[in-house]
């Protein structure tokens, strides 16, 4: 798939997404329709458009909500179910957080609501920008690390969370924190795991509240990152998914992993704010 072909894509998940609004929608079934794997789409689309699907769905009810309320005599409760939330409170909450104002605010007093426009992905001419990469062969490795579950949907805000309750409970003795490491083995587009990592060395003690992970051989897109962080790191990670991965002509997303590498932060006069500090990127390919 080359890149105008993954806009348009991007473009027809939308639409569906659109026409679909009171519907249930499922990542599964939007990646579907446009016939992309749950977790490449799920990378993408956030890389491209700079939230995550749920984000977007979620967003695009409530504005339909708040203007429904504006505009019809339906009653709170149908239009919450309307928009998929099963309680009053449940949306009444969600409505506050989006429109700074309840429903009934809106209803009774005509406070004022949040509009949120569908999006519209229109093709224009990028690129000429050169990305260094090399493509490396790797046997499989273990990994130690502090493990935790995410939802995609809030995984942008809840990961550097981790990050840091890793190293306010002492975490950072055991695991410095080499790797981070991202894995979605079913490609399910729901949830991955992820750990805060290092290299594993046999037989080596495993302390409570740490496991061990054999991330399996493959051959690897190793893109590097330099400069502050996080900016560093997510300019290369949306260049990846959003033009470079539709337009490479040789490779394809392999499988569901991607590893975060950093370098040791005290290497550097300003640790990770260092304008030449190094980190890397690792997706797994294989050739088209």
């Amino acid at each position: 798939m080359n890149v105008i072909e993954w806009i348009k894509s991007i473009g027809k998940a939308i639409d569906y997404i659109e026409e679909n609004l009171t519907n249930g929608l499922t990542i599964e079934k939007i990646a579907n329709t446009v016939l992309i794997s749950p977790f490449y789409f799920q990378k993408g689309f956030s890389m491209l458009c700079g939230f995550t699907v749920a984000d977007y769905i979620r967003q695009r009810r409530l504005a339909l909500a708040g203007s429904e309320l504006v505009s019809s005599d339906e009653k709170i409760i149908d239009i919450a179910l309307k928009y998929g939330y099963d309680s009053p409170d449940s949306f009444t909450k969600a409505f506050t957080r989006f429109h700074g104002v309840t429903p009934t605010a809106v209803r009774k007093d005509g406070a004022m609501i949040k509009s949120f426009a569908p999006l519209k992905i229109s093709f224009t001419l990028k690129g000429g920008f050169t990305m260094d990469y090399k493509i490396v062969e790797k046997d499989a490795f273990t990994v130690i690390g502090a493990a935790k579950k995410f939802p995609y949907d809030n995984a942008m805000e809840e990961v550097p969370k981790f990050w840091a309750g890793h190293y306010q409970s002492g975490g950072g003795d055991t695991v410095c924190g080499m790797y981070g490491v991202n894995i979605d083995e079913s490609m399910g587009g729901k949830e991955f795991e992820y750990l805060i990592a290092d290299d594993y060395k046999e037989g080596a003690e495993v302390p409570d509240g740490f496991v061990t992970k054999t991330i399996p051989a493959f051959t690897w897109a190793v893109f590097p990152c330099t400069g502050k962080m996080p900016d560093a790191m997510q300019d290369v990670n949306r260049k990846i998914f959003s033009e470079w991965l539709p337009n490479c002509k040789d490779y394809e997303f392999a499988a569901g992993y991607n590893i975060e590498m950093y370098n040791d932060p005290s290497a550097y006069p300003n640790g990770t704010q260092d304008e030449n500090y190094y980190s890397e990127i690792w997706i797994p390919v294989k050739k088209k």
